[in-house]
């Protein structure tokens, strides 16, 4: 291929964190965030932001380095978008946090 981006076969750091990001404006889109809607939809959000942080878990290196900190901050900064992710898929179907007695 000629770009290394949309090859998987290639470690891509960039190609892990523009799919979680991507991944994570979607579900902001999906949910319709401040009226959080619940939809099933938001399933392959989480999926492909599972699989931005995995190949960006593929970019790290066994001696530690710069690269290899910055790395550890993307998986960081992966994971909370996940969790950001994954709070809009479960948070219209948890009830029972909202309700007023």
């Amino acid at each position: 291929m000629k770009y290394p981006l949309f090859n998987p076969r290639v470690h891509s750091l960039l190609r892990g964190s523009l799919l979680v990001l991507l991944s994570l404006a979607v579900a902001l889109l999906l949910s319709d965030f401040p009226h959080n809607r619940a939809t099933p939809l938001l399933i392959l959000p989480v999926l492909f932001a599972i699989a931005g942080t995995a190949d960006t878990v593929r970019c790290m290196q066994r001696r530690w380095s710069f690269y290899h900190a910055g790395v550890i901050l993307c998986i960081y900064m992966d994971l909370m978008a996940l969790c950001m992710i994954l709070f809009f898929l479960l948070y219209p179907y948890a009830r029972w946090i909202a309700s007023s007695q």
